[in-house]
């Protein structure tokens, strides 16, 4: 009888909750950041369920190497309501050049702006940016104010280790993968179908 009451009681609160919560949507801004894996495939766990909401997705990926990721695969299955880039010129120790990585990241922080505040995409994935202004490729509080430009609909996921305190702040939702084990540490390699 006991259990039965606070069940009920419970229901009841979260109704109540339900009833006052602010009725204002707007585009939030979701960080997944930490040394653990999984960063990116949570970024697109929530790139799935927005497509199945029947929303346009924009899935820009800053740093990501020239291999085809499995995902590209699925791409084309949402036709125009799934825009799949790579930007910037890869990972960064593949080059000689900061300046031109600095360069890249500039170029592709201008094409992200043009997709944010477009307003096309409901959901714009903004793939390993938190690397990008970490390495101090991008200023982070440019970054900023272009998040808070963006149209009001439009939600932002960041990615990537060592997302900046500013971002953590300025963030509705933060996520930190912690590592706790890897298979890499054992030797073994990224494999396609898991980890690209």
């Amino acid at each position: 009888m006991k259990e039965a009451h606070e069940a009920e009681a419970y229901r009841e609160y979260l109704q109540s909750l339900r009833r006052n919560a602010p009725k204002v949507e707007r585009g939030l801004v979701l960080v997944y950041t930490g040394d653990g894996k999984g960063k990116t495939s949570a970024a697109l766990g929530t790139a799935l369920r927005a497509l199945g909401a029947g929303w346009k997705v924009a899935f820009l990926q800053f740093m990501k190497g020239n291999w085809k990721s499995a995902e590209e695969n699925v791409v084309p299955l949402f036709g125009d309501r799934w825009l799949f880039r790579k930007l910037g010129r890869g990972f960064t120790w593949e080059h000689e050049s900061l300046e031109e990585d600095r360069a890249a990241a500039r170029e592709a922080w201008e094409e992200a702006m043009q997709v944010l505040q477009g307003g096309e995409y409901e959901l714009v994935v903004l793939d390993e940016l938190n690397y990008v202004l970490h390495y101090g490729f991008l200023d982070v509080e440019e970054v900023l104010r272009g998040l808070r430009a963006r149209p009001a609909h439009v939600h932002v996921v960041c990615t990537g280790r060592n997302a900046p305190p500013a971002l953590v702040e300025y963030a509705d939702l933060v996520t930190e993968m912690r590592k706790v084990k890897h298979p890499f540490d054992r030797g073994i390699l990224a494999q396609r179908g898991l980890d690209y």
